[in-house]
């Protein structure tokens, strides 16, 4: 995409150029002229700007032709990729002709609704999204200030085995929306001392892939000393990721059964080194589920530790080219509302309408009370929401009597505060002196840390720079802060600090991590609190995680926290998704038969 650029750029320019390459999706040129250097730089971001559009909007048509074309979408990145079955859903049939068609209620416009939503419009049924906020995405949105500056909810990344998230981002148009980062993981320590986790490995040009381009990486990495490296050797070596290179569903079986035990204590009774939790293994935990090693479950991080084991592009990052609102959620929308669906802003569901058979005690979901009065009915109805969603909106009867809601309230979320600083120079270079003015230059990755309390962190004017980066500015860093009522490193409580405080403290450390930070300047900045974000996966709890299909006929849940074999991530959402979809799917003869039913009942019990 860059070079199809910078070619388009060149062919159009009459100025002799020398082109560099720069980061974060960006070229640089010196422009050599005969005019004034000033008039020569205005010329050409001019001509900069109008190709770029031109060219990003020729992707996209091309990118959605081809997603059209295809019989599967997103087949670069489906099936034959998946390490489980249980990971990647089988397509669904098409209806066959005549076929019952529902109309279905979605609470909640994240990801999981709107994953929810694509598999039924796709099966020909009606869907309505109603969502309580003024955008949709959930955690994955992004709004823009009054300044036009996007805000964030926090730091997205995109795995290589997130294969349902490819999936619906390739049918919905989105997929090129990706740049994807050198296949390494990045460390940054204090005083600019930079230390990667690299599974770039070749021999002769030849690419060599799983599971030794793992074992490189770990066995190279200098952000462990030798000894740290052999007992973490000795500790995964001793894993049920060893089964898993031969026999995937065999190895997740045994993964599952480690649920009870944090990875701390599961890693050291194998041989693992306390320095490896502390150096290298809690920046990742406190990235995947915002806890450490000594709260989260062994099952989460070696759940993880399998895909990048048994697939080389697992453990390769993405990153989108801007922000969610326009390269992630906006082609997901327009897909559902050219389908026919409809999302509903502002329009939070109150309570739940509900009948109970007196002789049965069989409870039906008769419609959704939005607002003060008005009812919205449908033929199903699905909760796609997060733990503190599902637990105000299910009812307190539901609760009291059927087990699966009732273990809903044993689930909490963890809290989580992002941090966003935009800076006058570019700070990852690690340069002190003649750092400010110089065009795009630093870390276009993923960053982590175990010296600062946000464990992990990017440059988004680098990493995302279509929307992020400024002409004449530099990096924006969004820091994501676990556990902000204890710091990692500092022990402060950030969930009680004022606005101005966490910038403080935050820049502070940034400036401590990197020497071209020290100089620099914080021109803007932003601060988001989020009390309960991902659903805390301690020891214990996987086994509370409800399934799609609830004991009410009609009624669904949709949501990361749900029952699948992934954690709590945007993957997980899309995955729940596509399971509650065909849990719908294949009750649509019940649900069908029983409409009418469900419209002739002659009383209504509200929640």
């Amino acid at each position: 995409r860059e070079t199809m650029f910078q070619r388009a750029v060149l062919r159009d320019s009459s100025m002799k150029t020398n082109t560099t390459r720069g980061v974060g999706g960006l070229r640089t040129t010196a422009t050599t002229t005969t005019t004034s250097r000033a008039s020569s730089l205005a010329l050409k971001r001019v001509c900069l700007r109008k190709r770029k559009n031109r060219f990003e909007d020729n992707v996209r048509a091309q990118a959605q032709a081809q997603v059209q074309a295809s019989t599967i979408a997103g087949q670069d990145v489906g099936p034959k990729d998946a390490p489980l079955k249980s990971l990647f859903p089988e397509e669904p049939r098409k209806p066959a002709p005549g076929s019952p068609k529902l109309k279905v209620a979605i609470v909640g416009g994240g990801l999981a609704g709107m994953s929810t939503a694509v598999e039924l419009l796709d099966q020909g049924h009606e869907v309505e999204i109603y969502e309580a906020r003024t955008w949709f995405g959930g955690k994955v949105a992004s709004y823009k200030d009054r300044d036009g500056n996007h805000i964030e909810m926090g730091l997205h990344v995109f795995f290589g085995c997130y294969f349902n998230l490819f999936r619906l981002m390739a049918k919905t148009g989105g997929l090129n929306n990706l740049l994807m980062k050198d296949h390494t993981h990045t460390f940054c320590n204090e005083d600019g001392d930079v230390r990667e986790l690299d599974f770039r490995f070749f021999l002769n040009e030849t690419k060599i892939g799983a599971p030794f381009h793992g074992l490189k990486a770990f066995f190279t990495t200098p952000q462990l000393s030798a000894v740290d490296k052999a007992a973490n050797a000795l500790a995964l070596g001793t894993s049920p990721i060893v089964r898993a290179l031969i026999d995937p569903e065999g190895g997740m079986e045994d993964i599952r059964k480690l649920d009870d035990v944090s990875f701390t204590e599961w890693f050291t009774s194998h041989g693992g080194s306390m320095k490896s939790i502390e150096r290298m293994w809690n920046p990742i935990a406190y990235a995947l589920g915002f806890i450490d090693c000594n709260d989260i479950s062994a099952r989460c991080m070696l759940t993880i530790f399998q895909f990048f084991a048994t697939k080389t592009d697992a453990s390769v990052l993405r990153m989108l080219a801007g922000s969610p609102e326009n390269y992630l959620l906006r082609p997901i929308v327009d897909y559902i509302e050219k389908k026919g669906g409809k999302i509903h802003l502002k329009t939070g569901v109150r309570e739940i309408l509900y009948d109970t058979d007196e002789k049965t005690g069989k409870v039906t979901v008769n419609g959704l009370r939005v607002g003060g009065t008005k009812v919205v009915t449908a033929d199903a109805y699905v909760a796609a929401l997060d733990v503190p969603g599902a637990k105000k909106l299910i009812p307190q009867d539901w609760k009291d009597s059927m087990k699966q809601f009732g273990d809903i309230e044993k689930l909490v979320g963890v809290p989580v505060i992002t941090v966003q600083l935009r800076y006058d120079n570019w700070v990852t270079e690690m340069q002190v002196e003649n750092s400010e003015g110089k065009e795009a230059r630093g870390i276009d990755n993923l960053l982590y840390s175990a010296d600062a309390d946000f464990s992990c962190f990017a440059d988004l004017a680098l990493v995302s720079p279509w929307d992020y980066y400024k002409e004449g500015e530099g990096s924006l860093l969004q820091c994501v802060i676990t556990p902000p009522q204890k710091g990692a490193v500092s022990g402060r409580n950030y969930f009680v600090m004022p606005k101005d405080e966490i910038v403080k403290y935050t820049d502070e450390q940034v400036r401590k991590l990197f020497p071209s930070a020290r100089k620099s300047k914080v021109l803007w900045s932003s601060v988001v609190k989020i009390a309960q974000s991902l659903y805390r996966e301690e020891p214990g709890l996987d086994v509370y995680r409800p399934d799609q299909k609830t004991p009410i006929d009609n009624f669904f849940l949709a949501g990361s926290y749900t029952k699948q074999d992934y954690i709590d991530s945007m993957e997980g959402a899309t995955l729940s998704g596509r399971l509650c979809a065909s849990k719908i799917i294949e009750e649509v003869g019940n649900l069908e038969k029983s409409k009418s039913e469900t419209q002739n009942s002659p009383n209504l019990a509200t929640a």
